[in-house]
């Protein structure tokens, strides 16, 4: 080879150890997106995926859970072997943010206060996993409950030790907030274009969100759970900005009464009514008067079997997909599909905690072990469950799959979420920073709490992520306010030492 030549070769291969570093990482992307697509399996780009993490990790990782939230509502279930699939990008970025998060606090590059680790909120998480281990040692289905455990950790690494080690100031937060934002109001005006191609008609929207939610149920919520972060974001900005969030709030409104979902909607004045509560100091005696009206209702039921009372007629039971008007009414007067199906779901669960009542079937084991305690009067069209879906009631199938002790903790868990809240709120300045924020997480996650009585939600990607996110920013508010105090403890003492004489 020339002089010449070999001059030019030099030129364009890598001189320093970050250009080689960084060719080997596009070499691997590359080879890993080939192979991907051959074999139509996202699994060869996990390696590409984890060089780029570990990289990240030892320049700044926080790019990693920026870019989360940004693609997040893009997010898109890609079946894999057998019943596995697999939410791309966001749970390969999942994957990559606890490796980063594990060992940032293995490496001490980040510390977290011994206070906030030891605060009630992770104390019962750190609890409900625990119990869902045990609960798997004596699952029906091992496989099924390790993968659920292994889920599990890649949402609370993430989403609450990341969140505390991230998150640590409110312009973070709204950061968070505001990609996640941006990305979910594109999909809105993806959406309602599909949708007004067919009218806006009831029974096309799930076609219309199809595209990046699985279902209307996950659209809704994400456009409810969002929108005490754009009302609080967009009452403290001026000017154009103000304008911008302002749209942003209408177009998610909109895009939320165009759903047509009925609990995504009773959503909003629930959030209302516990604003309230909160103010009052009350929701100590809401949660007491709730937790009592639950134990009434539920031995009513299950006293001499008069939950067959409430059987529904087969042939009445339908879906009005095209008039949402007769849907409601069909919803009241027990006649919708969606409704009963739901009960028909809710008695199988009941009688399969009867059977199992200390430890349950195992977590991710109610399909299909379900199916062998239904009552069939209580059957619809829809109830062959080709979709696979579970309960549609959060606390019934923690309660079937972990048995009590695991309904128990998940029931203290929001419980001692809203109440941290309420005491959150008259512990903070009215119009400070700080308020936003907790209001913001806090109507957000009762926002979520309300839908999980008719949905199970903390496992999916584009809201189980809000969840965990929402504790976690309980916790540091916590600790924002305690600081605060204490400055003005110190500054009051040096005031009062200053004038004396």
């Amino acid at each position: 080879m020339s002089g010449a030549a070999r001059a030019l070769l030099s030129r364009w291969l890598p001189q320093t150890p970050a250009q080689r570093l960084f060719v080997a990482l596009m070499g691997l992307l590359l080879l890993g997106g080939a192979v991907a697509g051959l074999l139509a399996s996202p699994l060869p780009l996990l390696p590409a995926l984890a060089g780029l993490g570990l990289v990240v990790l030892l320049i700044d990782w926080r790019l990693v859970y920026w870019l989360f939230f940004l693609t997040l509502p893009f997010s898109r279930e890609i079946p894999l072997s057998g019943s596995l699939s697999l939410d791309v990008p966001s749970e390969p970025l999942m994957l990559v943010l606890s490796g980063c998060v594990g060992a940032s606090l293995l490496m001490r590059r980040h510390r977290l206060p011994a206070r906030e680790l030891t605060h009630p909120l992770l104390v019962i998480l750190a609890l409900m996993l625990l119990w869902a281990a045990v609960s798997a040692f004596f699952s029906v289905d091992s496989t099924k409950s390790i993968k659920y455990l292994l889920a599990k950790g890649w949402y609370l690494t993430p989403f609450v030790l990341g969140t505390l080690l991230l998150l640590r100031r409110p312009a973070d937060l709204w950061r968070a907030a505001t990609l996640y934002t941006a990305g979910a109001a594109i999909t809105v005006i993806v959406v309602l274009l599909k949708h007004a191609s067919r009218g806006f008609a009831f029974d096309e929207t799930q076609w219309a969100v199809h595209d990046f939610y699985r279902n209307h149920v996950i659209y809704a919520s994400v456009l409810a759970l969002l929108l005490p972060f754009i009302f609080y974001r967009w009452r403290s900005r001026s000017g154009l900005r103000r304008l911008t969030w302002g749209a942003a709030l209408g177009l998610l409104l909109v895009g939320l009464l165009l759903s047509y979902t009925r609990a995504s909607v009773l959503s909003l004045p629930v959030a209302g009514l516990f604003y309230l509560v909160m103010r009052l100091r009350q929701t100590r005696l809401v949660l007491a008067g709730a937790l009592v009206a639950a134990l009434a209702g539920a031995g009513y039921f299950m006293s001499q079997n008069n939950y067959m009372l409430y059987a529904p007629d087969f042939e009445k039971t339908v879906f009005n997909g095209e008039n949402f008007g007769k849907h409601l009414e069909a919803t009241y007067k027990l006649e919708d599909v969606s409704g009963m199906e739901r009960v028909y779901r809710w008695v199988a669960a009941a009688r399969m905690v009867a059977d199992k009542p200390l430890v349950g079937s195992g977590p991710n084991t109610f399909y299909p072990e379900y199916q062998r305690y239904t009552v069939r009067s209580f059957r619809t069209y829809v109830s062959d469950n080709p979709e696979k879906s579970t309960t549609h009631n959060y606390f019934l199938l923690v309660m079937a799959e972990q048995g009590f002790p695991g309904m128990v903790l998940f029931i203290v868990l929001v419980g001692a979420a809203l109440i941290t809240i309420e005491t959150l709120y008259h512990r903070t300045t009215p119009g400070s920073e700080y308020r936003a924020v907790l209001l913001a997480c806090g109507l957000s996650f009762v926002i979520i709490a309300f839908h999980l009585l008719l949905n199970e939600l903390v496992e999916v990607d584009k809201i189980g992520s809000f969840f965990f996110i929402n504790l976690a920013m309980l916790v540091r508010i916590g600790t924002w306010v305690r600081e605060e105090r204490l400055e003005a403890g110190s500054e009051d003492r040096g005031v009062r030492g200053g004038t004396s004489f």
